[in-house]
């Protein structure tokens, strides 16, 4: 359940059957903030690429820096799920405080 807890969208799993296990509904928790987050971060740069002005400068940033994104992205979910298999809490400044915060 840990593992699942880091895979997107599959953390509503654990989240919705594992009730009684507080670190489990933690790491659910988290997992589904940092998702939420990375959803949002696609979102604004894809309203932002809507504007002609500011879509030239996503269109070059974007192409050499999206790949960089995803895998950092990627990289933080794996470590998020081999620190949760260790015992430990992965805490990302602003977006595991949102987590904190879900009761």
């Amino acid at each position: 359940m840990l593992v699942l807890s880091y895979l997107f969208v599959l953390g509503l799993i654990p989240l919705l059957v594992e009730k009684d296990d507080a670190e489990v509904q933690w790491h659910a928790k988290n997992g589904l903030v940092w998702t939420a987050a990375w959803i949002a971060f696609w979102v604004v740069l894809t309203i932002l690429g809507m504007i002609p002005v500011v879509n030239v400068l996503i269109g070059i940033i974007g192409c050499l820096l999206a790949p960089l994104v995803f895998v950092g992205a990627l990289v933080i979910h794996i470590l998020g799920m081999v620190k949760a298999l260790n015992g430990e809490r992965m805490r990302l400044p602003i977006l595991s405080d949102y987590a904190d915060r879900w009761q």
